[in-house]
């Protein structure tokens, strides 16, 4: 009988030996043990590099380490994605991205300098919003309608502003004249400040912009919001309604997306992924998106978000197709 009892006890404490190892190899142990990067791909003082840098406050206090933003834009996100694409997989280094340089970027260069879906992570999605449609008013526009009919009975009178060739706005609007058989020439900035700058001069007719930079022109009638792209009006503009509801029936959802370097230890993702969640749903936070036009997601899982931009890759190779729009 003690025999027994002592085997029993010894197999016990093997299996307990062996389940304390594989917790140990599935945590991140002291991790973080330095600071970590936070790598914005677009502008210092956009809506993203903003939002970011709101939420590496909540996450440094959390993680007890410092949290330091460094922003590389260019070349429609792909400077700031490739640094991590290509950085060690140490799980230190985080991407903030918007969803037109995962998505569409694959779709307009030929050769890319990396790897999107093997190099990049998804870790979670970070916040929601459409593109808006604006015209300066003295366009007398008021809707997609109204852009349309302009476009058909004033053929290349129009032109439009995106933030770039391959931006979700070039292929928006790129959809929009294939549907309606009309031609609207398209001018590529560099910015969304650079088209506002001279939407509000008049110097530029109509232009796509981010969801939250034509805001307080909007609001103060210097700009007019012909519509919005997404499944549901924004919540900075809820008398906006959607192309959508409007009739160009492609629903396409911008997005701000965290990635990890394809290298990078799953459980550091796993954690990473539940502290910019707990961040995202403290009431602050959430203020400051709905000001800007933004909607916070649910909290989603890096699973769920993989998924969401498998579909959305998906979608935008389906407009790619419509336009007929082949890589440089």
């Amino acid at each position: 009988m003690k025999r027994n009892t002592l085997s029993r006890r010894s197999l016990i404490g093997t299996a307990l030996l062996g389940l304390a190892g594989v917790a140990a190899a599935q945590t991140p142990g002291n991790w973080p043990d330095r600071p970590i990067r936070y790598v914005v791909a677009g502008p210092a003082g956009g809506g993203m590099d903003v939002f970011t840098r709101m939420i590496a406050d909540k996450v440094q206090s959390s993680l007890k380490q410092p949290v330091v933003v460094e922003n590389k834009p260019g070349a429609n996100g792909m400077i700031g994605n490739g640094a991590v694409a290509k950085a060690a997989g140490d799980g230190h280094t985080f991407l903030f991205t918007a969803s037109s340089s995962i998505a569409i970027n694959p779709l307009m260069v030929a050769k890319m300098p990396y790897d999107t879906e093997k190099e990049l992570v998804p870790v979670t999605q970070m916040g929601t919003g459409g593109i808006v449609l604006v015209a300066n008013p003295a366009t007398g526009l008021k809707n997609l309608r109204d852009l349309v009919q302009f476009a058909k009975t004033h053929p290349g009178k129009l032109s439009y502003g995106s933030w770039g060739n391959g931006s979700t706005g070039h292929l928006v609007m790129e959809g929009i004249k294939k549907e309606n058989g009309v031609f609207i020439t398209h001018i590529p900035y560099k910015s969304t400040a650079s088209e506002i700058v001279d939407l509000l001069s008049g110097s530029l007719d109509v232009a796509f912009t981010d969801v939250a930079s034509p805001l307080p022109h909007i609001r103060s009638g210097k700009l007019v919001a012909l519509g919005a792209t997404g499944a549901a009006r924004g919540p900075g503009l809820p008398d906006v309604p959607t192309l959508a509801e409007q009739g160009y029936n492609f629903d396409a959802e911008g997005w701000f997306g965290v990635f990890a370097q394809g290298g990078s230890p799953p459980a550091i993702v796993q954690r990473m992924n539940e502290e910019i969640n707990k961040a995202l749903a403290t009431e602050d936070l959430r203020q400051r998106f709905t000001a800007q036009n933004l909607t916070i997601p649910p909290a989603r899982s890096a699973a769920e978000f993989a998924s969401i931009v498998k579909a959305d890759i998906q979608r935008w190779q389906g407009l790619a197709k419509v336009i007929h729009l082949t890589p440089q």
